[in-house]
């Protein structure tokens, strides 16, 4: 059976199933669901738990073993399995097929990232939703961010001012495990029970996550916004512009090479002989498709400004060729001339 997150505590009233799969790619609402089977389980008899990390190699006999091995401590166990990606081999089948006949003394706690339709047609995954719960778990789109950390708030019995939910969501840029710990840290520090605008921002630290590399990433994914709130971000935070453009010219330098070969062929054919992370390959190829080795070759110049600057060989504000060369690296150059000796000096 299906059962959608919010629904899991009132389930346990008619006693827990024999299976839970918890699936999804917000490993923070994964944990909090598996805490929640966790302690109910431990109300009723379950006392010991036997933990599974399932990564590259792993023995699938392990939990042959536990299946069939009797505990000499407690009649009840969680046996907990971990995989760290949803597609399985072959072999793993039988071995995770079989927990779903574990028998009513174990319980199966498995937690994955999101299991796409191919994972579900399984013969594994649907023998344990027969038996059990699948459970999936959804990201928190940006636009319901402020109503879940109202409601988080609301929990806990503490008020919310609707410009205070607003702010901390902004500030935490959908890192909820970060929302969490200041959600957790402003009820601590709330006067009368009551959070407001004043005190998130007196109060909340910047725990966006912000580095270099994100900013660089949405800037390559062509994203204008989010690459200056990044960018502005780390102006704030005091970070050195020469660790920005240290992570920039690193790339640029592979990108200047694939644009080179894919003059000659195509972006797939250079992204197909080049040693890119492949989970890298759709940012960095829409990068190629969006800016030519010209584009490339002005960033570069312009960053190498952007050192000088700070060094003191150059006059100008680096914050600000920053931003030009985040517009121009998002596909919305402003018109400057990045290359310009005098450019941002005023």
């Amino acid at each position: 059976m299906k059962l959608y997150p919010e629904k899991l505590s009132a389930s346990f009233s008619k006693g827990l199933l024999p299976s839970y799969v918890i699936t999804g790619d917000e490993p923070l609402i994964r944990q909090e669901l598996c805490d929640q089977i966790r302690q109910q389980a431990r109300l009723e008899g379950f006392i010991e738990r036997e933990l599974f990390h399932v990564e590259t190699g792993f023995d699938w006999q392990e939990i042959h073993y536990s299946l069939n091995s009797l505990s000499l401590f407690a009649e009840k166990k969680i046996v907990e399995v971990r995989l760290s990606q949803g597609k399985q081999p072959e072999k793993a089948g039988a071995a995770l097929a079989a927990l779903s006949e574990a028998g009513p003394d174990i319980l199966v706690l498995l937690s994955m990232p999101r299991a796409d339709g191919n994972v579900q047609k399984t013969k594994w995954f649907k023998a344990l939703e027969n038996v059990g719960a699948v459970i999936q778990v959804w990201p928190v789109a940006p636009k319901d961010l402020p109503r879940w950390i109202e409601q988080r708030v609301r929990q806990q019995g503490i008020r919310i001012d609707r410009d205070a939910v607003l702010a901390l969501a902004s500030r935490v840029e959908g890192n909820l495990l970060a929302a969490v710990q200041e959600m957790d840290r402003l009820v601590l520090s709330a006067p009368e029970k009551s959070i407001s605008l004043d005190l998130v921002e007196s109060s909340v630290s910047d725990h966006a996550r912000y580095d270099a590399y994100q900013w660089l990433d949405a800037a390559l994914m062509g994203k204008a916004a989010r690459a200056l709130r990044i960018l502005n971000g780390l102006k704030t935070e005091g970070v050195e512009p020469l660790a920005v453009t240290g992570a920039l010219i690193r790339e640029l330098r592979q990108l200047m090479e694939l644009a080179e070969t894919a003059q000659g062929s195509s972006v797939d054919q250079a992204l197909a002989g080049a040693r890119v992370w492949p989970k890298r390959k759709a940012l960095i190829g829409a990068a190629l498709r969006r800016l030519g080795r010209s584009d490339l070759e002005q960033i570069h110049a312009a960053t190498r400004r952007v050192d000088a600057m700070v060094k003191g060989a150059e006059s100008g504000d680096p914050w600000g060729a920053m931003t030009a060369i985040s517009m121009h690296l998002c596909g919305q150059a402003l018109g400057l001339n990045l290359s310009s000796p005098n450019q941002g000096a005023h």
